[in-house]
């Protein structure tokens, strides 16, 4: 059992990482809108399509690489009304079934449907559609599959979390 409780404890800290790196998504988001807003508003000649395109850019990786962080600190949107007073051994067991027959399934289907959908992009370098905007959509893309991948790597620390909670005995 200790060995799963390692690989969880390197997922959560793989996951604790990625959740870090989408805060500074944040910082670079709010910092790139000013600029786009600076740029419209106090010099009417100055707009970037790029510029502007790299703010949605770093907006879609808060997203995409915050869920799986999101998650590891059960901070994700959940109906709470009777969770919240469960014992330990019976949200183990909801969270259990939950990643189980909710989570995985979804993950899976998006990893799925995404992959046709991210390998023609990067067979094609797909860029923006917009004159003077960033040629990286490709890259964009990308992190749809690893939103799945990063996600399912946090189910299995879960499961392992829950599988040890329901185990033990002198659990509430």
């Amino acid at each position: 059992m200790s060995a799963l409780y390692s690989l969880a404890e390197k997922i959560d800290a793989v996951n604790e990482w990625v959740g870090r790196f989408a805060a500074l998504s944040v910082l670079m988001t709010v910092l790139i809108t000013f600029i786009v807003v600076i740029f419209r508003y106090g010099f009417e000649n100055l707009y970037s399509i790029a510029l502007q395109e790299s703010a949605m850019y770093f907006h879609a990786m808060i997203f995409m690489l915050g869920a799986s962080y999101t998650l590891k600190h059960d901070e994700h949107v959940r109906v709470d009304i009777f969770y919240q007073g469960f014992p330990r051994r019976l949200k183990a067991l909801v969270n259990t079934l939950g990643t189980l027959f909710l989570l995985i399934p979804v993950c899976v289907f998006i990893l799925w449907i995404s992959t046709d959908y991210v390998l023609d992009s990067w067979a094609n370098f797909e860029g923006s559609r917009e004159a003077g905007g960033l040629p990286l959509v490709f890259i964009l893309k990308s992190f749809i599959p690893v939103l799945a991948i990063l996600l399912l790597s946090q189910s299995a620390s879960i499961l392992i979390y829950s599988m040890m909670d329901l185990n033990n005995k002198e659990a509430n």
